[in-house]
């Protein structure tokens, strides 16, 4: 499994999604590793895998891409001595590519395969064994993880963690409340979060950081209790909207910084856990992300008439499925996509991640 990024601009309709074209092309990404751009991205590997099987479940087409080949490629990334996931075969395992593992084994209702002694003759399971490699990245004094053995913490992979954990049933084996804690010294005047206590305020911090206390099982509770700090919060993630010389409404990662397709999930999915997705001109968002369609060969890039990648393509399409289900509850729904729905949490398709929370 290839699935890192390809090549492609083309024109586009700010009304119209391509959803086959984009089928097209992300399956297309298996096919390309005779390309140099295949090799540049090979740290991308599993990552590249989720984000292109994640976009097709959510246009509807999950088993576009062979679910054996998929189960089998993640495995061949996990690394049995430690538990954990690189990011292709023989990489050295880090947080951010174990997530992206089980999401992919769950989405394809194949983690069942860790079900498997870790080794022949073990009493410990391969799940027992990548939630331990998980659980053993916490810094049990502050309630932070790090990445990897070298230790860099980063609120990204904190939310990496309690995501594989709760999909895996082993959210005990970390300290969650620590890691709130910690969560809430990350948290800026600004209303915003970043990597680390102190850091700038950025939007993709911003969403782990929300997801995580919403595993956490505290984030419902403070909307209830704290409108000043939703409001606040609500309020920078609405001024990332920004236009652009044909007047769509992107959105930026922070201030004075470019539109970005991709923060049409980071900011967007804010917004929507925080109850304040109006906040924004969802119709002009939409446009934008359309505009930088590749209508020709399929994908999305960051911005109209750029190369497509896979990255930018798969927050481009769960971006328009926010967008779309938050319209339809809000009543402003605008021409209909046919989109699945997304998991504003998780980012995983909400079919899925209901049934995981029938099943216990």
């Amino acid at each position: 499994m290839s699935l890192a990024s390809g090549p492609g601009l083309g024109g586009s309709s700010p009304d119209m999604l391509w959803a086959d074209k984009h089928v097209e092309y992300i399956v297309s990404l298996d096919k390309r590793d005779d390309e140099y751009e295949y090799w540049l991205t090979e740290h991308l590997r599993l990552n590249g895998v989720f984000w292109g099987l994640h976009a097709l479940h959510i246009l509807g087409h999950p088993t576009a891409l062979p679910r054996d080949d998929l189960i089998r490629f993640t495995m061949s990334c996990w690394d049995a001595s430690s538990g954990g996931f690189g990011a292709a075969p023989d990489h050295d395992p880090h947080m951010l590519y174990t997530c992206s593992a089980v999401q992919i084994l769950v989405m394809v209702d194949g983690v069942s395969v860790l079900d498997e002694p870790a080794e022949p003759g073990s009493s410990e399971t391969k799940r027992m064994r990548v939630a331990h490699f998980i659980s053993s990245l916490q810094d049990r004094e502050t309630g932070t993880f790090h990445g990897d053995k070298y230790g860099e913490p980063d609120t990204r992979f904190l939310y990496n963690a309690l995501n594989s954990l709760s999909l895996l049933g082993k959210l005990n084996l970390v300290d969650v409340p620590l890691a709130v804690k910690y969560i809430d010294s990350c948290s800026n005047a600004d209303g915003g979060y970043g990597t680390v206590p102190g850091a700038e305020s950025h939007s993709g911090q911003i969403f782990v950081c929300l997801a995580a206390l919403s595993i956490a099982g505290v984030l419902d509770q403070r909307l209830k209790d704290d409108s000043k700090w939703a409001d606040r919060l609500g309020g920078w993630l609405s001024e990332r909207q920004i236009s652009t010389g044909k007047g769509y409404g992107g959105l930026n990662g922070r201030p004075e910084k470019e539109e970005d397709v991709c923060y049409a999930w980071w900011v967007g999915t804010s917004l929507v856990m925080l109850q304040r997705s109006h906040w924004i001109d969802r119709p002009a968002l939409r446009k934008f992300i359309l505009s930088c369609q590749d209508g020709e060969h399929g994908g999305i890039s960051d911005r109209p008439g750029h190369a497509v990648d896979v990255f930018h393509t798969h927050f481009g399409i769960v971006g328009l499925s926010l967008l779309e289900w938050s319209e339809n509850k809000d009543g402003e729904a605008s021409e209909p996509l046919g989109l699945e729905e997304v998991d504003p949490v998780y980012c995983m398709p909400r079919s899925i991640t209901k049934a995981l929370s029938r099943t216990g």
